[in-house]
């Protein structure tokens, strides 16, 4: 029987690289997005002309009350595409970052970063793990930024904080049906994430460079194979930890 994955926030960067090395590996993928139809459409086509299956659907991370239509839009998805009613991992991965010093921080701000990087992973779980499979796996998404500190991402790493911990609970629940809770947490990416800086501004990358013991700034390939790892390699006694993929990053 094929493995399915939803990602969320899949249109884009990490969350797209680990639909893409999902989907080489068999498993049939559905990537949500919040207003780019087409980068997701262009995600799902190119995992159709590779020979895979996938699905893309409208979601908004932070919406709480979207959550009951979303599941039902989820459910009909599965049954026609993979005529099955459950899924086998989930990996919450849809975020936003804010650069801003906490004294400048704006009560906006942290309700738009509570919304999704937190309130949202709880309660979308919650709708979801009943459709989630005996022995499935969920995947939340952290960051290195939660273990060291940058100035002007207080706020942003307080959230990914919060669901770690959140993740750790969730495992020790999940526990007796066999599913396994984790985090993986990257460090600095080559993306668009914040605007691109890792990726476009030089003295940031070179600043990420000299910092990191293996000398470069990450790439998105360094996280989707990560993640492929986690949900369908060997590594299935593993659960409640938190896994840094920084290339050491401020050790």
């Amino acid at each position: 029987m094929t493995k399915i994955a939803l990602i969320t926030g899949g249109s884009r960067g990490l969350g797209k690289n680990a639909a893409l090395k999902l989907a080489g590996e068999g498993v049939g993928v559905v990537i949500t997005y919040l207003s780019n139809a087409d980068a997701a459409a262009a995600v799902v086509k190119t995992i159709q002309d590779q020979g895979g299956k996938a699905v893309a659907l409208q979601l908004d991370a932070g919406n709480v009350s979207s959550f009951p239509a979303f599941k039902a839009t989820f459910a009909t998805a599965l049954r026609e595409t993979w005529h099955r009613d459950t899924f086998d991992y989930l990996v919450c991965n849809a975020g936003h970052g804010v650069h801003a010093p906490l004294a400048e921080t704006t009560e906006a701000q942290f309700d738009g970063l509570m919304n999704v990087h937190l309130k949202g992973v709880l309660f979308l779980t919650q709708a979801l793990v009943p459709m989630l499979e005996d022995g499935g796996r969920i995947l939340t998404v952290s960051t290195g930024l939660a273990r060291f500190s940058i100035p002007g991402f207080g706020a942003y790493a307080a959230m990914k904080g919060a669901v770690e911990v959140y993740s750790r609970y969730l495992a020790q629940e999940l526990g007796p049906r066999g599913i396994a809770v984790n985090t993986i947490a990257p460090g600095a990416i080559e993306t668009d994430f914040g605007g691109g800086m890792v990726r476009d501004v030089p003295d940031v990358n070179a600043f990420i460079a000299s910092s990191t013991a293996m000398g470069r700034a990450g790439l998105p390939d360094d996280i989707g194979d990560a993640i492929c790892g986690l949900l369908v390699g060997g590594s299935q006694w593993m659960t409640a930890q938190r896994i840094e993929v920084s290339g050491g990053q401020s050790l």
